[in-house]
């Protein structure tokens, strides 16, 4: 369904295109039609919801990778498994707390968007291309942070970039990407951590059952409710958000 919709948004605005230009040829005046001005309240509301379809397009991508949302909901899918709950929490609860994690993160980054991008824009006190400068560079600045060099510098060589001075110099396209990976493995190593201790209760169980001769009874059963048991017991959501938290 997603797919189907990525490819009407193309195409719709292909269709729009080709009516205006008809009309255009036709000598039809078509009212705020000016989408080079730098003045929001010249552009028609025409124009501003086939950007604000094209924005929500894109939404996901830049929610996924531009922010810490990657590292929060790989680490929730590793507690889960590290239990053995299968489905429990689901899915929408992990994606949920997730996507509000996020948000609450990336505040402090959306607030300096917000008030150096968006509302100068709004204003008319800045170009497009300014606010896209002043808007990446929030973003450059928290990702760099938890960007590796070797990863940003596989990017860069690849692309056979020049070395940047500063933070800002950094192109996104090799910068995004490199964060992504950055924060997948940094994921990766805190759901090892997650899974030691639940490793040694299986280790336990298992050892006890077979000491037991009762090797036909799955070590999953009994184990389990033990697990369960010292995640409580040790407030687990609390010890993993708190660390996600910090790890930031």
């Amino acid at each position: 369904m997603f797919r189907k919709l990525a490819f009407l948004v193309p195409l719709l605005t292909l269709c729009f295109l080709s009516i205006v230009h008809s009309a255009e040829a036709a000598g039809t005046i078509i009212p705020g039609l000016d989408i080079g001005s730098n003045d929001p309240d010249k552009v028609s509301n025409t124009i501003r919801i086939i950007l604000f379809i094209t924005v929500l397009s894109i939404a996901p991508a830049i929610l996924v990778l531009m922010t810490c949302f990657t590292r929060i909901v790989v680490v929730l899918g590793f507690v889960r498994n590290a239990l053995g709950t299968q489905q429990i929490p689901p899915n929408q609860v992990l994606i949920g707390l997730a996507f509000f994690m996020t948000f609450f993160i990336m505040g402090p980054t959306f607030s300096q968007i917000n008030k150096d991008a968006f509302q100068p824009l709004m204003a008319g006190k800045i170009t497009q291309d300014e606010a896209f400068k002043a808007a990446g560079g929030p973003l450059k600045q928290f990702m760099s942070k938890s960007t590796r060099e070797k990863d940003l510098a596989l990017f860069m060589d690849y692309a056979k970039m020049k070395k940047p001075k500063k933070v800002e110099d950094i192109p996104l396209r090799a910068l995004v990407p490199a964060y992504a990976i950055s924060e997948l493995k940094t994921a990766f190593q805190m759901g090892f951590m997650i899974f030691v201790p639940f490793l040694v209760i299986d280790m336990i169980v298992s050892s006890v059952l077979m000491s037991m001769g009762m090797m036909m009874l799955p070590p999953v059963m009994i184990s389990l409710p033990f697990k369960i048991l010292l995640f409580v017991l040790v407030d687990g959501w609390h010890v993993i958000v708190e660390s996600l938290l910090k790890s930031f």
